[in-house]
């Protein structure tokens, strides 16, 4: 209704029909942060560093006495989380020589999302002689979420590294409500940009927690791909899948193709389990790579 100066109501005049514009889709944040880890007076250091909102991070932490040089990070967000139509993208780059863990101080809820997708795009730049271990706690799905996910990893020969991703569901009200769509998506590189491994992934909450799920009575699920692993028979599947069948995870292990190094693919009924398997796996991981194990981190 139209108000004249007076305060009392117009004449509308005829009516016409005017053209309604359809709601404009939602517009998230784009955002693109980069961390650069070197070598220098004998220990990794940050050198360079682009942390807008909602990134966050701390001072690189000495978690390892018997490896002073080895650097732990932890990513944090100061938003409470992924929310509709954000596109988020890290770089992270190792130098020659740097030693570096990267993890985050919890969990990320993913909230809402609308027809545009919620994009985490991950990049990272492994050099030779380099150990990168970028290992996050879960993504949370919360009912209607719609989550893209694709991490990029360019590695030189002689480059080490461990990378983790790892999702589950959650509805606060506890009524079951699923999330939307979850996209997956990997890929491996050489120097020169050749793809050594390419992997996609994509479903529908409703398939996800249904009967007939793929991923059976499963509602969380985790990967870890390995990078410049030597011979060690800490690393034979076997060993492996107990670590994390040991917390309750059904777990699988397989060399990737073209000789990119060593993929695992871990399932949980939960969040808890998988967080447990994950790490049980990791730790094995981190101390053949690094040659120490991986220090207590204060979550």
């Amino acid at each position: 209704m139209a108000l004249s100066l007076d305060g009392l109501p117009e004449d509308p005049g005829p009516k016409t029909s005017v053209p309604t514009e359809a709601p404009s889709a939602p517009v998230g944040r784009r955002v693109q942060a980069s961390l650069v880890f070197a070598r220098g007076g004998g220990t990794t250091v940050l050198s360079r560093q682009v942390v807008p909102y909602p990134f966050h991070i701390t001072r690189a932490f000495r978690m390892h006495p018997e490896s002073p040089d080895l650097a732990t990070l932890y990513l944090q967000s100061a938003s409470g989380g992924l929310y509709a139509a954000d596109h988020l993208t890290l770089d992270i780059a190792a130098r020659t020589g740097a030693r570096v863990h990267v993890t985050t101080q919890a969990g990320t809820v993913v909230h809402r999302g609308g027809p545009e997708p919620t994009r985490q795009e991950t990049r990272l730049t492994i050099a030779a002689d380099a150990f990168l271990a970028v290992n996050p706690d879960p993504l949370i799905l919360f009912p209607g979420a719609h989550l893209a996910v694709s991490t990029d990893i360019t590695a030189e020969p002689g480059a080490r590294a461990i990378v983790t991703e790892s999702v589950a569901c959650h509805d606060p009200l506890g009524e079951g409500r699923p999330f939307d769509r979850l996209d997956l998506g990997l890929t491996i590189r050489d120097p020169e940009g050749r793809a050594l491994v390419r992997e996609r992934g994509r479903i529908d909450g409703a398939a996800f927690i249904a009967p007939a799920s793929p991923m059976g009575h499963h509602r969380a699920y985790g990967t870890m791909v390995v990078l410049g692993a030597p011979a060690d028979d800490r690393l034979a599947g076997l060993h492996l899948r107990q670590a994390a069948d040991a917390a309750g995870c059904l777990t699988g292990v397989s060399p990737l193709p073209n000789g990119a190094g060593l993929g695992l693919r871990l399932l949980a009924p939960d969040g808890g389990a998988l967080s447990a398997g994950m790490e049980a796996v990791f730790r094995t991981v981190f101390e053949v790579l690094s040659g120490c194990e991986p220090g207590r981190r204060r979550k």
